[in-house]
């Protein structure tokens, strides 16, 4: 993620300016103000994934609504709470249905910080996640459907032997598919590769 993007989504204009200011000063980050969840939600599909620090009480659509609603809508971001004292048993709700943490107004500079901190790291694991399964499934896609089927052998672990009779090849045959399927994942073992069919969901993860 090349730039940290921060929305704030609450009807407090004094709120949503003492909270870009904070940001402003800590650097780093790119901020978006809304004044209500309904226009946070519209914008949505054309915004780039970031952390969302959001008012648990709003005019129209709350806090939980606007959150129950972008779970539903988009995955790409982090839900960070702001709750007034009193609400505690509702941001814990929050936190069920997908927040990652909450913070009591008057908020803690260095505790929101630190939430959009872990809310960052979040979303970086998430891509790098992402990353991998498509570097998997990229290097599955390369390979021709008789070391697709080598592979299926290997991952069931079978021998040169079986696998040979079972596709009605020769060994030496298999272990020229099994040479060049690893050469175009870019491993050096069997279990290397196994790693990559599971990511690449060729297999389920669980036993067939």
């Amino acid at each position: 993620m090349n730039s940290r993007r921060i929305y704030i989504v609450d009807d407090d204009d004094a709120l949503r300016q003492s909270v870009e200011v904070l940001l402003d000063v800590a650097g780093g980050f790119v901020t978006r103000s809304f004044a209500s969840g309904e226009a946070f939600l519209d914008a949505v599909p054309q915004m780039e994934a970031g952390c969302v620090l959001l008012d648990l009480n709003m005019p129209g659509l709350n806090g939980l609504e606007v959150l129950h609603r972008l779970q539903k809508l988009d995955n790409r971001f982090e839900t960070i709470l702001l709750t007034g004292q009193g609400d505690i048993g509702v941001a814990v709700e929050a936190m069920k249905s997908g927040a990652i943490d909450f913070i009591e107004k008057p908020y803690d500079n260095r505790m929101l910080l630190g939430a959009l901190d872990n809310g960052f790291a979040r979303i970086e694991d998430r891509e790098k996640e992402a990353s991998a399964i498509q570097s998997a499934r990229d290097g599955i896609d390369r390979l021709t459907p008789r070391e697709r089927d080598v592979l299926l052998g290997l991952i069931d672990g079978k021998a040169n032997k079986i696998i040979a009779y079972e596709l009605d090849i020769s060994p030496r045959t298999v272990e020229i598919y099994r040479a060049n399927l690893m050469d175009k994942l870019g491993v050096r073992s069997v279990a290397e590769a196994v790693r990559i069919a599971f990511a690449a969901g060729l297999v389920p993860v669980f036993p067939r």
